[in-house]
């Protein structure tokens, strides 16, 4: 969501929402009940209703900001994979599975499939389809481990 937005509706209907949060203060001040929680959730609700937000926006902003947080570690993830290609270590662990150790990723998978696990500062950043770069990466580890 746009903060422009928030900003020109903030300014348009300052007023309405100071009303809302001084009752929303005295009913919480003075009411000492059950009801006062729920005339607090209806102050709440109310507010955003005619704020013209629903739940589906609300959905859709949390959606599209894990979805671009998710392409920036991918993207940061992949450029890290291009500067510590040179210091990657291969390791085949025997049972068709293979680790590789950079400093700041590790890529786990078996030969033959088509996808490895990938963790970027120690934290597991899911299963990822090998690509040309993550290819690479892999070619550069094990050319890494068997020149020296």
């Amino acid at each position: 969501m746009d903060t422009q937005v928030w900003i020109e509706f903030l300014k348009q209907n300052w007023l309405v929402i100071a009303i809302a949060l001084i009752v929303l203060f005295i009913v919480l001040n003075v009411v000492r009940t059950v009801i006062k929680w729920a005339l607090a959730v209806l102050i709440i609700v109310g507010l955003l209703v005619y704020s013209g937000i629903s739940l589906d926006k609300i959905g859709e902003v949390v959606t599209t900001v894990k979805e671009e947080t998710v392409d920036t570690i991918k993207k940061e993830a992949l450029n890290m994979m291009m500067k510590e290609a040179k210091e990657a270590k291969y390791t085949s662990n025997g049972d068709g599975t293979y680790s590789i150790k950079a400093p700041n990723l590790e890529l786990k998978g078996s030969s033959g499939s088509e996808e490895v696990e990938v963790t970027f500062r120690g934290v597991s950043v899911g299963k990822w389809d090998i690509n040309d770069t993550i290819q690479s990466f892999i070619d550069d580890a094990k050319s890494n481990t068997t020149s020296k």
